[in-house]
């Protein structure tokens, strides 16, 4: 018997902070006949051109590789190019995903040192400034630019700088800001900058792409021990251009979608006043109607984490918006696993009649699970928009 998806799913509404709705236009170039990317000398150059017009979002001149793999795959093949055993390694940690990136180092031999600070606000450049003029002898730092279980936004453009000043690589998992939220790879020095494409890009999920500085490939060169992987060894990437040939065979009809998704961002010159002005509305409405934010501040305008209210189960609240609403919205895991919903505002879920129908549905099964709002949760997005001058 063969099963349809139709038939599985009702194909919901998607406000999860990845995978996020996809658009026409990137599901139907998906869709166009495929070359052999292996062998079609075209493909190397709409590979090419893609990795530069990504370059362009990330603000950078450095090199560009979009790897078939999710977003995870950037994060690992980052300190699988980087670490030998031994190597000292600064992680950034004030979230689930600043956390983990601990497992990625030790996983090759290296030995991280964490840096934890307040999981409600983002990493303070003073408190890192004063732990670097203790302790500096790091090969590379890592550091989340948005943490997604808590939706913390880290300032990116502070906290490089200060590891550049005493010869530290960085590398940013961006993966949930790409997009959404501005990103200066060059004027913030950061090393490698990983992305995924299921996040504020808007394309589905299956790729990771990275930019790597002149520092990073040096370093890469350096080392005494070979990189202890095939698929996460960046190097095999450096030269596929002038070499005509990929380490494997790249997912062409994916990296089809993902060029149209990030010509739609390069369209959208207001891209992050719209995330801005969406994350605003969302977190007013939220407050106005008696719930809490999860974070005291520095919030992203990709994702909102709002605290379950006392007395309200997490996952019958999102079983019933799915039910009833066909609304799919996330929990979170770690730490908070139970504790907060999540909403996403980012890319194509960061449009107001979207996020309007969301918590407007929020608020009815908030109801029916016995916690009333103060105040409608959509008409508080409607009237905080207004109030943006939206």
């Amino acid at each position: 018997m063969i099963i349809k998806m139709d038939e599985v799913s009702s194909a919901p509404l998607l406000m999860t902070p990845g995978p996020t709705p996809v658009s026409e236009n990137v599901r139907l170039a998906r869709a166009r006949a495929m070359t052999n990317p292996d062998l079609d000398r075209t493909f190397f150059d709409f590979y090419k051109e893609t990795c530069h017009r990504l370059g362009q979002i990330l603000k950078t001149k450095h090199e560009v590789r979009i790897l078939g793999g999710e977003g995870i795959l950037g994060l690992e093949a980052a300190c699988a190019s980087l670490t030998e055993p031994g190597d000292r390694v600064l992680v950034l940690d004030n979230g689930v995903f600043g956390e983990g990136f601990a497992d990625f180092v030790k996983l090759y031999g290296g030995d991280p040192i964490l840096l934890s600070t307040d999981r409600r606000r983002a990493i303070e450049p003073a408190i890192l400034a004063e732990f670097l003029a203790q302790d500096s002898a790091f090969k590379y730092a890592t550091l989340v630019h948005c943490d997604t279980p808590s939706g913390v936004l880290n300032d990116v453009g502070s906290l490089c700088p200060l590891l550049k000043k005493y010869g530290i690589l960085t590398v940013v998992d961006s993966v949930s800001a790409i997009g959404g939220e501005d990103l200066q790879v060059d004027a913030w020095q950061v090393d490698l900058a990983l992305g995924g494409s299921q996040k504020a890009l808007s394309a589905p999920p299956g790729l990771t792409f990275l930019s790597i500085s002149p520092e990073a490939f040096e370093t890469m060169h350096a080392r005494r021990t070979p990189i202890a992987s095939y698929y996460a060894n960046l190097l095999l990437w450096e030269n596929y251009y002038r070499d005509q040939w990929f380490p494997y065979t790249p997912p062409g009809s994916d990296i089809c979608g993902l060029a149209v998704a990030i010509d739609n961002i390069l369209a959208d010159t207001g891209v992050f006043d719209r995330h801005a002005r969406m994350g605003a509305a969302v977190r007013s409405a939220v407050q106005k109607a008696g719930l809490k934010l999860y974070l005291e501040q520095d919030y992203s305008n990709t994702v909102s984490a709002i605290e379950v209210p006392v007395g309200v189960d997490e996952q019958a609240v999102r079983t019933a918006m799915l039910r009833d609403y066909q609304i799919m919205i996330a929990g979170s895991f770690g730490f908070l696993a139970g504790k907060v919903f999540r909403i996403a505002h980012m890319g194509e879920s960061a449009r107001p009649w979207l996020l309007e129908r969301t918590l407007s549905a929020l608020h009815q099964t908030l109801a029916h699970e016995g916690f009333v709002c103060l105040i409608d949760l959509g008409q508080a997005f409607r009237e905080a928009l207004a109030e943006g001058g939206v």
